[in-house]
């Protein structure tokens, strides 16, 4: 099975920015006990931002486009060091490679993107993909690398998106704010009252939000690819999913719908 595992800076880093030193490694175990069980892993990586305002002892997420910039130039190198710390533990070797919008849109950049990223798989390594935050100044702020886990997934044919978010799942509402909220096991058909209860956006360290995964669910399903929305502080439930079990919420692509 080809897999692309998203996940986001709540699941990386404390409210402080610094690293959760705990969900990290954890993470980077299973899934390279998963790649050694002969599934093909990509992982999409969001991080670097929040990880620069930990390492630069900067109070807050900043606002201004050069210092986000700046954050995500430091944050980058911090995360892609214990990335390769963690998962050559374990005798896998990453590959960085860093998109921006421009990389998809262009179906020359987007077609040699597809080749190299297939023939990292081929070479058995472990690519892990980031906006370009250093350089790109549209991308920053869109999804939270949410969109760009989905159209990563569809571009390689995929056979399942799993983003980890910091709650478990689609719910009937917030469950943050109504004591009655129900996780929703499984969607067909992203409707208007789904998309009307997502909501705004994340954590004050990153930029998603429900919303934000609704889209990439959109693009997901509409390219015949399930995806799957876990709780990031639970990455044990990676094993669950890949074993059929029911955790989380799954977004049912078109062609089993159909």
């Amino acid at each position: 099975m080809r897999v692309v595992i998203k996940v986001g800076t709540s699941t990386l880093t404390h409210a402080t920015g610094r690293m959760d030193i705990r969900h990290v490694e954890t993470l980077c175990k299973v899934l390279s006990d998963v790649k050694n069980a002969g599934h093909e892993v990509v992982l999409v990586s969001s991080g670097a931002i929040g990880m620069g305002v930990g390492k630069l002892n900067l109070r807050e997420r900043p606002t201004d486009m050069p210092t986000k910039q700046a954050a995500a130039a430091v944050g980058q190198c911090e995360l892609m060091y214990v990335y390769d710390q963690l998962f050559g533990t374990y005798n896998h070797t990453i590959a960085q490679i860093l998109l921006t919008g421009e990389d998809l849109r262009d179906e020359g950049r987007h077609r040699n993107f597809s080749n190299t990223l297939t023939r990292l798989l081929e070479l058995g390594t472990l690519p892990v993909i980031n906006e370009n935050d250093t350089v790109s100044t549209v991308e920053i702020g869109v999804g939270d690398n949410d969109t760009l886990g989905a159209l990563v997934a569809v571009s390689i044919k995929a056979d399942l998106l799993i983003i980890l978010s910091d709650i478990n799942g689609l719910y009937t509402a917030d469950p943050r704010h109504d004591p009655d909220a129900v996780l929703i096991p499984e969607v067909w058909e992203i409707t208007p009252e789904m998309r009307e209860n997502a909501g705004g956006g994340g954590t004050a360290l990153s930029t998603g939000g429900m919303s934000t995964k609704l889209i990439a669910a959109g693009i997901c399903m509409e390219a015949g690819t399930d995806m799957v929305i876990l709780n990031g502080a639970k990455p044990l439930q990676i094993y669950d999913v890949l074993e059929g079990k029911q955790v989380g919420t799954r977004f049912i692509g078109k062609e089993r719908n159909a």
